[in-house]
């Protein structure tokens, strides 16, 4: 009973331990249009997909600090520090625009599949990967050296996020069949896929390498916790509605999801050998997108203000999907 009491105690602690909420607001402006963002953590630069181009912020100065533009229906950004370089995947030129990361400077152009989406780099292999949207359910592969076309794979669903240990391997999320994909990043090829009931329609994804898990978050308010070892589901705690992205700071053990429709991010920890929800932390609605800075611990998510929906004319059905306010697009910032 002693034991039990201990234990009960030490899950407790954890549980209200924490302590996240907004802390600031940084001002990017302009249409509130935006997909995907991504932190560079060493090198303190947070770039932000944002319609026709891509803006670049000074997290520490809390401002814009450049802009990469021409990256027409820009949704991600993926960052090759040891090369220099930084891709975005542009969903309306079916291209990767080619960056210099200290310049900011355009380097090339590589054609992808269609509607290009989610973009990652895989450091062992030097490899970008495009999840490619819509009809095209592939992956193009590029050295990222070379600025060449090394492959295109055939994925069978519709990619969503992307995630690597840099261990060779790429993980991906297939939304419209639920499954978990694994990828041989120098073959390249899908060598492994699993369910991931019950998770429904995942997004968002993340890997903790120390424990060897990938966390899917889910339209049906659930994170999926994989095993990568097994390829299994080993874990489902709860999160808020809307989940689009997810991430992980492995120096906290902590995983994050950011929910638009509810305006919330969960925080999800291993506690006493179990992976649940220790924390949710108000944002805003709309706040769907997000990425983690690990040197610092703090979450960044894109957002606007919104307009209430207008009422429809006579005969047609009232409300509507919300506008975003002109001049209102900004970086929540979120931490302890």
């Amino acid at each position: 009973m002693k034991k039990y009491w201990m234990l009960a105690a030490i899950a407790a602690a954890a549980l209200a331990a924490e302590g996240y909420h907004v802390t600031g607001k940084i001002k990017i402006g302009g249409a509130g249009r935006w997909d995907y963002c991504n932190m560079d953590s060493s090198n303190r630069r947070l770039y932000v997909s944002h319609g026709t181009s891509t803006e670049v912020v000074d997290p520490d100065a809390g401002k814009v600090v450049g802009t990469i533009a021409d990256t027409p229906g820009v949704h991600g950004i993926a960052i090759a520090d040891d090369l220099g370089k930084g891709f975005t995947s542009n969903g309306q030129g079916n291209d990767v625009t080619v960056f210099d990361l200290k310049t900011l400077r355009k380097l090339g152009e590589v054609k992808t599949g269609g509607n290009p989406d989610a973009i990652c780099y895989e450091p062992k292999t030097h490899r970008v990967l495009t999840f490619n949207g819509g009809s095209s359910h592939s992956s193009t592969v590029i050295d990222a050296k070379t600025l060449q076309v090394v492959s295109t794979l055939d994925l069978g669903g519709k990619p969503e996020f992307c995630a690597t240990a840099g261990d060779g391997r790429m993980y991906d999320n297939l939304e419209d069949t639920s499954e978990l994909l694994e990828i041989d990043v120098a073959k390249p090829a899908v060598t492994r896929r699993m369910k991931l009931d019950p998770c429904d329609g995942p997004s968002g994804l993340a890997i903790d390498p120390k424990e060897g898990v990938l966390f899917s978050v889910c339209d049906n308010k659930t994170m999926a916790v994989s095993d990568i070892k097994s390829f299994k589901v080993i874990a489902t705690p709860e999160i808020g509605q809307g989940p689009d992205a997810a991430g992980f700071d492995p120096g906290l053990g902590l995983a994050f999801s950011s929910n638009g429709r509810d305006g919330t991010l969960t925080i999800v920890k291993k506690v006493g050998g179990k992976w649940q929800p220790v924390d949710t932390v108000e944002t805003e609605r709309g706040a769907r997108t997000m990425t983690v800075d690990t040197k610092e611990h703090k979450v960044y998510l894109l957002a606007a203000e919104y307009e209430a929906p207008a009422a429809g004319a006579a005969g047609q059905k009232k409300g509507g999907r919300p506008q975003a306010v002109p001049d209102s697009f900004h970086v929540l910032v979120v931490s302890k």
